[in-house]
C-alpha cells in the first residue's frame, strides 16, 4: 500500500443509515486498461503506484488501507416517473474520501465491484463497454468545461458478465465531490428518521454548500444553493448538446456534478425532441425536456426538505416554492449567456435583438437539422468572413443568409468562438467504433478518442475525421444503459 495514501469514511461514519459496509468481489485477473494520471497526481496519488498490482488491487477494492470502511451507500428515486423507495448502490461502492492536492474531498467510488445488498437480483457486475463509455465522455465533459464526476480509472476484471452475450467485465474507479442525490433524500425522508435527514442535510451544506449554514434558514439555503447549481449544470448540458439519457431522481446530484453515465451521448443533428435511450419510448428525458425535468427532480428533492425548512407545512410549502420558482429563470439566464458566448456575441447587451438572433438561429438548425458541433466551428470562419461553410450546412439560403447579415452586423468575435465551441466531442459512431474495438482486445482507438476529446478546442491537423458528423450508414443510434 502507498505509505501516503489515507481513505477518510466520513460518509460511513456520519451517515451509518444511508451505508451498509460491504467488500468487492475479487477479480480473477485484473488488468488496468484506462488510467487518467493527471487526475491521479491531482488526487495525490502517485501513477506509476496505480500501474503495480498494489495499484490495480486499491482501483478494485481488493487492496485497501486499513481505516477504509467500503460501503454501500442507500438511496430511493423516481425512475421514469415512478417511485422506488429502495434502490441504492447494486453495484458500486464508496471506498472512502480522499483530500486532493488543492485540500478539496473526493469521492473514491467503484462501479461494477460485486453484488451488494442493493442488487435487486442483478449481478453487480460491469462490462467493460459501458465502463469505457463512461470515462471517455466524462472525461470529455471536464474539457469541455462541464462539471462532472471523474472517471479515475477502468480495471479489466477477467471475468465474462453475461448480457445479451457474453463480454469481458470491468471496474470503473470514479472520482465525484460526492455522491449525494436527490434519492439520498428521499431515502431518509421516508424512513421517518427526521434526524437522519437533518443529519444528511447538514452533511451536504457542509460538502457542498457551506454558506448555507451562515442562512436565517439553512434548510432552505440548501435547497436555493442546488437549484441554482443544477440551473447552470443544465444549461451547460444544452449548450454541449449532451443528452444524459436517464434523469431519474437518483441521477441528480446536490453538488451540482453530472453523474451515472448509461445511455447518454451527444447530439448530432439538432433536434430539441432527440432521444438515444433504447428504454425512454416516451421521451420523456428527450435532449429538450432536460430542463424541465430537472426542476421536477427538485421538487422531489424540495418535498423531502419541507419538514426542515420550517415546522409550520404550509410555511415550508411557501419557501420551497419560491425556491424552485427561480429555477426557470436561472436556467434561462445561464443557457442565454452561453448561447450568446456561442455566437460570439457575449459583449452584446442581453436585448431583444441579441434574444432573436439566437432563437432564430436556434428555429434555423432544428429545421435544417444541422450538426450541432460543427455548426458553431463554421460560424466561426462565418466571422472571419467567410459563410460558405455554414451556408453548406443549411436547406433554405435566403434565410440563412438574412440572418448571417443580422448576425454580423453585431460584429461578432471568432476568437471567442474557438474558445466557446469544440471542434471534437465524443461522437457517437466515433464512441462505438471505439468500444466496439475495445471488447475485442484492441484499445487503440479508444486511447486515440480519449486524447482527442480532451483538447476538444484545438483543431488539429490529422484529426479531421474526429471532427465530421456521422456517415449516413450509421443509422439511428440508440444507447443502453448497460446493467
Amino acid at each position: 500500500m502507498s505509505a501516503d495514501l489515507l481513505l477518510q469514511r466520513h460518509f460511513a461514519t456520519d451517515l451509518p443509515g444511508l451505508a451498509i459496509p460491504w467488500q468487492a468481489e475479487p477479480a480473477p485477473n485484473p488488468r488496468l486498461v484506462a488510467l487518467d494520471e493527471s487526475l491521479a497526481v491531482e488526487l495525490g496519488l502517485d501513477p506509476a503506484w496505480l500501474r503495480t498490482p498494489k495499484g490495480v488491487g486499491l482501483l478494485t477494492g481488493a487492496v485497501l488501507p486499513p481505516e477504509a470502511t467500503p460501503v454501500a451507500q442507500a438511496y430511493a428515486g423516481h425512475q421514469f416517473g415512478g417511485f422506488s423507495p429502495r434502490l441504492g448502490d447494486g453495484r458500486a461502492l464508496l471506498l472512502g474520501e480522499l483530500i486532493d492536492t488543492e485540500g478539496r474531498m473526493r469521492d473514491l467510488h467503484l462501479k461494477g465491484a460485486g453484488r451488494t445488498p442493493f442488487a435487486r437480483g442483478g449481478d453487480g457486475l460491469a462490462a467493460l463497454g459501458p465502463m469505457l463509455r463512461e470515462y471517455v465522455v466524462s472525461e470529455a465533459m471536464h474539457a469541455l468545461g462541464v462539471p462532472t464526476t471523474r472517471s479515475l480509472a477502468v480495471v479489466s476484471t477477467g471475468r465474462q458478465v453475461l448480457r445479451e452475450d457474453a463480454l469481458p467485465g470491468a471496474v470503473l474507479a470514479r472520482v465525484a465531490s460526492s455522491h449525494l442525490r436527490v434519492g439520498s433524500f428521499q431515502y431518509a425522508a421516508i424512513s421517518g428518521d427526521l434526524d437522519l435527514l437533518r443529519r444528511l442535510a447538514d452533511h451536504a451544506i457542509a460538502r457542498h454548500h457551506p454558506a448555507a449554514a451562515e442562512a436565517d434558514l439553512p434548510h432552505l439555503a440548501l435547497l436555493e444553493a442546488v437549484v441554482a447549481a443544477q440551473a447552470s449544470l443544465i444549461a451547460k448540458w444544452m449548450l454541449v448538446g449532451f443528452v444524459h439519457g436517464v434523469m431519474n431522481t437518483d441521477n441528480m446530484t446536490i453538488s451540482g456534478e453530472t453523474i451515472d453515465y448509461g445511455p447518454c451521448a451527444f447530439i448530432d443533428a439538432f433536434d430539441p425532441a432527440t432521444v438515444y435511450s433504447s428504454i425512454d419510448h416516451a421521451g420523456r428525458y428527450a435532449f429538450g425536456n432536460q430542463a424541465v425535468v430537472a426542476q421536477w427532480n427538485l421538487a422531489r428533492l424540495a418535498e423531502t426538505l419541507l419538514p426542515l425548512i420550517d415546522p409550520d407545512q404550509e410555511r415550508a410549502i411557501e419557501l420551497a416554492v419560491g425556491a424552485l420558482d427561480a429555477f426557470p429563470g436561472l436556467y434561462a439566464d445561464a443557457w442565454a449567456a452561453g448561447m450568446r458566448a456561442k455566437l460570439g456575441l457575449a459583449d452584446q447587451a442581453d436585448n431583444e435583438a441579441t434574444a432573436t438572433l439566437v432563437a432564430d438561429w436556434t428555429s434555423l438548425m432544428h429545421r435544417s437539422r444541422v450538426d450541432h458541433t460543427a455548426a458553431y466551428r463554421a460560424l466561426a470562419r462565418a466571422a472571419r468572413g467567410d459563410n460558405e461553410p455554414v451556408r453548406g450546412l443549411f436547406l433554405d439560403l435566403r434565410e440563412v443568409d438574412e440572418w448571417l447579415s443580422r448576425w454580423s452586423a453585431q460584429e461578432p468575435d471568432a476568437a471567442l468562438m474557438d474558445r466557446t465551441n469544440p471542434v471534437y466531442i465524443p461522437r457517437n459512431h466515433l464512441v462505438e467504433e471505439a468500444l466496439t474495438a475495445a471488447t475485442d482486445g484492441d484499445h487503440s482507438l479508444f486511447d486515440r478518442l480519449v486524447e482527442v476529446v480532451t483538447a476538444p478546442y484545438d483543431e488539429r491537423p490529422g484529426l479531421e475525421r474526429y471532427a465530421q458528423p456521422a456517415p449516413d450508414d450509421f443509422g439511428t443510434y440508440q444507447t443502453f444503459c448497460g446493467t
